[in-house]
């Protein structure tokens, strides 16, 4: 069955306050925003962190003790939320943007269609990131309204099923059911069954990998995948899990630790799953064209690297795009950084001429 939709979402005052502030400190010059920091440039692995991101993370991190998921995974949602609407007052605008249902592997899902304002046959699955377990269609509402405009194609969310209410492998069977549904009716959401690919960022980008390979000698053959900071390995073997997961830049290893522990809650499953790990499947042939994204001041970046070697090894298009000064979930912060900002619209120009 459907998850239930998620209520309204009322932000504080409080709230609306710190995003104020966060949006201020997004229009000064890079100098003055480190100041606000009350820290020297953070330097790590011979890369600087964008200022903008440091003087957020630097606020945030004293206003906001918590984990991703805590003190609660009903907690974590919320929060996530409240941030994500709050960074965001006035979204991108679109055509049209159209609430619907699609067919999951058990149940209607919740998904929006987002329409851009040029013509458009292409068509985007796109799948949230939060780590299998926090997300929804309004965490990332302005993510894809602005791969919506600036890459001229139409984005389809959709809100598969959470862990640990759903653990392992619920999300990954209805990123699967919702792309052949897409595929089967592009027609009615206006897009070529020809055109359309899959993609998502964090965990949202491990289930459209998964997707990808299922499907690639399928009928419904995705026309080419974006992988936005992916996970592609679900156990910490990579170099930037050591140098980045303990230095408190938004997704820390603690987080990881029970985003793991919460998907695979009540199952027995292999950490070289596949599904779980795509960077150790054994298949790597036929893959569509991909786009893969890297932050390099992100646990994750790695294990992104190695999935680009692994698909380019395996003859398969793709393209590498990695933005150095940023963070694990920079596509959020558009409003605060401006690198951001200019990152997002450089990914949605190269997604443009790829699919």
């Amino acid at each position: 069955m459907s998850h239930a939709a998620s209520p309204p979402v009322t932000l504080s005052l409080r709230a609306r306050l710190e995003a104020l502030a966060g949006r201020t400190i997004g229009r000064l010059p890079p100098r003055l925003a480190l100041a606000l920091a009350f820290e020297r440039p953070l330097v790590i692995d011979g890369q600087t962190l964008d200022p903008h991101v440091q003087a957020i993370r630097a606020s945030r991190s004293r206003l906001h003790p918590y984990g991703l998921c805590e003190p609660t995974v009903e907690a974590g949602r919320a929060r996530y939320t409240r941030e994500a609407l709050a960074l965001h007052p006035r979204p991108t605008p679109v055509a049209e943007v159209r609430t619907l249902c699609v067919a999951g592997a058990a149940g209607d899902l919740d998904a929006r269609l987002y329409v851009p304002a040029a013509p458009s046959t292409s068509l985007l699955v796109y799948f949230h990131g939060g780590g299998f377990v926090i997300g929804d269609l309004d965490t990332h509402d302005e993510t894809c309204r602005l791969l919506c405009r600036d890459a001229r194609t139409r984005v389809l969310s959709v809100a598969y099923r959470l862990a640990p209410e759903h653990p392992f492998p619920a999300g990954h069977d209805d990123a699967l059911a919702a792309v052949r549904w897409a595929h089967a009716n592009a027609g009615t959401l206006g897009a070529d069954a020809r055109h359309v690919s899959v993609g998502g960022d964090s965990a949202g980008a491990n289930l459209a990998t998964v997707v990808a390979r299922t499907l690639a000698t399928a009928r419904e053959r995705p026309r080419a995948q974006l992988l936005i900071y992916p996970v592609t390995d679900l156990v910490p073997r990579t170099r930037s899990h050591d140098l980045f997961g303990a230095a408190n830049l938004i997704l820390g290893s603690k987080d990881m630790e029970q985003f793991q522990q919460l998907l695979r809650r009540g199952v027995t499953v292999a950490d070289d799953d596949p599904r779980l790990s795509p960077l150790l499947a054994t298949e790597f042939g036929d893959q569509p064209p991909a786009l893969v994204v890297t932050a390099g001041f992100d646990p994750l970046r790695d294990e992104g690297r190695g999935y680009v070697e692994r698909l380019r090894v395996a003859g398969s298009r793709v393209e590498a795009l990695e933005f150095e000064s940023l963070v694990h979930g920079f596509v959020h912060m558009t409003t605060v950084s401006p690198a951001a900002r200019a990152a997002m619209r450089e990914i949605a120009t190269r997604w443009r001429a790829l699919a």
